[in-house]
């Protein structure tokens, strides 16, 4: 999301917010709007805003107006100087065209726009008073259909590409999103999990309910015509990642350099010899809060059953696992709620450690599909660009036509799979406990953590 003046400048080019980071274009790993989606969430549920159930009945601290608010409260002066607040897919477009254009998807699920409008402005009024003409002064603007044109390449444009001027220019999407047509997952019922850093969840449906925590609906939001349902996890990749980085002892970085091959790729051969449970580890894959379906960025991560003999592959497997479980909660959210997964498809990052892959089928019990490219987004957004240009009729065309999935399968193990059942219930006992009231001992944490910085090293007012 970008604050950016009436010409599309974002104010961080306008303005020296070194010292104030807080301040900046706000991204969407960046959660300190938390308080402010507690906000949102309890004032909708109070006043029974029909909008609220279409996000599982919470508004995530990482959508347009949690954040907005954020700016608002932090940095006034900026907040001020805003003309228009608008994604980034939809600032890169009008860059492109000279024309500004807002996507149906990143205004559904990220900007709580739901059957034709925006919240009111009495909301709105109600939550600040200094808010109560965001939608109308700085967010409003007719909705574009994915897949469609937004218009043509202007003359600056195509020198910066070394594409001709004029070329069709498709309307922006949402990363995620847009790889359901790269993984020919645009039928109802088909979801698709894009595993990098984190995780998103999409799938279609023809039918429209309510999903406990899942982080949105929106009609067209996947593909035009069907109600697009997108759940997801703030951490998976980049929590092995941190393992990696901050707790693998150096003679495990040594033996990996020595065998030519990466420390992931270590540990991950290391774990997979282990039976299910070996370990005796349970995690909870919370470090950077939980996007679905307790929809809590105060939340972090958990670590149960270890002892003196711990080795980093035991932590490592046990972390793999708890984000398998995580999407397992996800899938059965859906499938409780009256929306049925018939089938599993895997993109992004992850798809290159067929460890991880295994252990997804395994803890889900059911074969998956899997993107057959890395670049996943590129290839989507190819496809609709070639609908916006008129090379195909429609996405749905184009997907079957230019999509990418493998002919092969990772299926699951039975014997794994039912082992696995064993460590999911501990794994939703700890979830619920954390999560759901058992112990509020995690956002105390949380708290006691972000008073210590406040009054210690960092600045004062930095959240």
């Amino acid at each position: 999301m970008l604050p950016v003046t009436a010409d599309g400048i974002p104010l961080c080019e306008l303005a020296d917010l070194a010292d104030r980071p807080h301040a900046w274009p706000k991204l969407w790993r960046h959660h300190a709007a938390q308080p402010e989606a507690d906000e949102i969430n309890a004032l909708a549920a109070e006043r029974g805003e029909s909008w609220l159930p279409r996000y599982g009945g919470r508004i995530s601290s990482e959508w347009q107006f949690a954040k907005a608010l954020q700016v608002l409260r932090d940095d006034p002066g900026v907040y001020e100087r805003t003309a228009r607040w608008i994604e980034g897919a939809d600032w890169i477009v009008w860059e492109l065209c000279g024309r500004e254009t807002r996507n149906v998807s990143s205004a559904g699920y990220k900007g709580i726009h739901q059957d034709g409008a925006w919240p009111s402005r009495d909301f709105l009024a109600a939550l600040d008073p200094r808010f109560t003409d965001f939608v109308s002064e700085r967010l409003d603007h007719p909705l574009s259909q994915l897949g469609g044109r937004a218009g043509g390449l202007t003359a600056r444009a195509a020198a910066w590409t070394g594409l001709r001027e004029g070329t069709p220019v498709a309307v922006g999407n949402i990363d995620a999103h847009v790889t359901a047509a790269t993984a020919r997952t645009t039928g109802p019922g088909r979801m698709l999990a894009i595993m990098g850093t984190s995780t998103c969840h999409v799938m279609n449906s023809e039918v429209l309910a309510e999903v406990p925590g899942m982080c949105g609906m929106t009609l067209g939001g996947i593909t035009p015509g069907m109600w697009g349902y997108e759940a997801g996890q703030s951490g998976v990749g980049d929590i092995f990642g941190w393992f990696v980085d901050t707790h693998v002892p150096p003679v495990y970085h040594e033996e990996a350099a020595s065998e030519g091959v990466s420390v992931h790729e270590l540990l991950s051969d290391r774990a997979s010899h282990q039976a299910v449970g070996e370990h005796g580890l349970v995690a909870l894959d919370w470090h950077s809060g939980n996007r679905s379906v307790l929809v809590d960025h105060s939340l972090s991560g958990v670590l149960v059953g270890m002892t003196l003999a711990t080795r980093p592959e035991d932590v490592y497997r046990a972390l793999v696992e708890a984000t398998a479980f995580g999407t397992r909660t996800i899938v059965e959210a859906f499938t409780g709620a009256g929306i049925p997964v018939h089938d599993f498809t895997v993109g992004g990052g992850m798809v290159r450690n067929p460890f991880v892959l295994q252990v997804y089928a395994d803890v889900l019990n059911r074969p998956l599909h899997v993107v057959d490219t890395e670049h996943s987004c590129a290839v989507g957004a190819a496809i609709h660009a070639a609908v916006a240009a008129g090379a195909h009729p429609d996405v749905h065309a184009a997907s079957q036509v230019m999509g990418r999935v493998r002919a092969d399968t990772v299926d699951p193990d039975p014997e794994r799979a039912a082992a696995y059942d064993a460590l999911f219930a501990i794994y939703s006992e700890l979830h619920d406990h954390f999560g759901r009231g058992g112990s509020d001992s995690l956002r105390r944490l949380r708290a006691l953590r972000g008073a210590a910085f406040t009054t210690g090293s960092t600045p004062e007012g930095k959240r």
